[in-house]
């Protein structure tokens, strides 16, 4: 009976993570795959989020939800095409499985990018600040973020490296990387990441309600940019633990790209704050 419980706890022997599979219900010929259903949640919750974070800053609520169809309408297929351009070895004889987003390969940075383009699009539509809307959406993303995560442990996929921690998690032989099919532990990355996109989150909070208490004090734009330096940071370091990366060359484009994010948010901050550029302040909701 325990060995039950822990297994749809999502725990296997001597507590190691081990996931109960893809599927989480079915309903008649209607199959629902914790994947989606987990990029669902994260969208919902980060909504609520950057409406309400949006009303302290003046913006209003009902222009954050439009916003956030344009991102989903940019974020989604930017990270689909971001991921399926660097794997096209797997698509390649089946393209149109590229389009079967709900098995899982997306990438984050090609969501930041496609989200990007639309905010873009959307702040010259309704004639809003581009570092405003990024400044209430940051929070959002990374939360978001550190929930679908855990698609990755349903799926079986974006796992680390062999470890005997007690923490690992149990891959099924079929996900095992070539050459380890006998290694049953690795490195629960997902997790890892999971746990440090909840610290970015508590971060940026802080630093957004910071900022209406101290008014003056806090530009435009910063909250985005120490997001995207902050979770740069972690994902360099997760990266490195990955077999999967998605690769160019003997290059890890995630480490790459984390990289570039870190300097560029690093100039984008000293442009703000050393350089005193005329950037307005944080704008509070009276």
């Amino acid at each position: 009976m325990m060995h039950v419980i822990a297994s749809m706890a999502g725990f296997g022997p001597l507590g190691q993570l081990a996931s109960p599979g893809p599927i989480a219900f079915q309903l008649g010929p209607i199959t629902i795959r914790w994947y989606g259903l987990l990029i669902t949640t994260g969208l919902l919750l980060g909504i609520t989020l950057a409406q309400r974070l949006g009303q302290r800053r003046g913006l209003d609520p009902e222009r954050i939800g439009d916003l956030a169809i344009w991102l989903v309408l940019g974020a989604l297929p930017g990270a689909r095409i971001y991921y399926v351009l660097f794997e096209w070895q797997r698509y390649a004889d089946r393209p149109l499985s590229a389009l079967a987003i709900w098995q899982g390969g997306i990438a984050i940075h090609g969501a930041i990018l496609g989200g990007a383009i639309a905010a873009l699009l959307f702040a010259r539509r309704y004639k809003l600040s581009f570092w405003q809307l990024a400044d209430v959406v940051a929070p959002a993303l990374v939360l978001g973020q550190a929930i679908g995560r855990w698609g990755n442990f349903f799926n079986s996929e974006a796992f680390g490296s062999p470890t005997s921690l007690p923490w690992r998690v149990f891959i099924p032989p079929a996900q095992r990387p070539p050459g380890l099919a006998n290694v049953a532990y690795y490195h629960p990355t997902f997790l890892y990441e999971s746990l440090w996109n909840l610290g970015v989150l508590g971060l940026v909070l802080w630093l957004f309600f910071w900022g209406l208490r101290h008014p003056g004090r806090l530009k435009t734009g910063t909250i985005f940019l120490v997001y995207f330096a902050t979770y740069s940071l972690g994902r360099f370091w997760i990266e490195g633990l990955r077999l999967d990366s998605l690769m160019l060359g003997p290059l890890r484009i995630a480490q790459v790209v984390s990289l570039v994010g870190i300097t560029l948010s690093m100039v984008g901050l000293l442009w703000l704050y050393r350089l005193k550029r005329p950037l307005p302040d944080v704008a509070r909701a009276e």
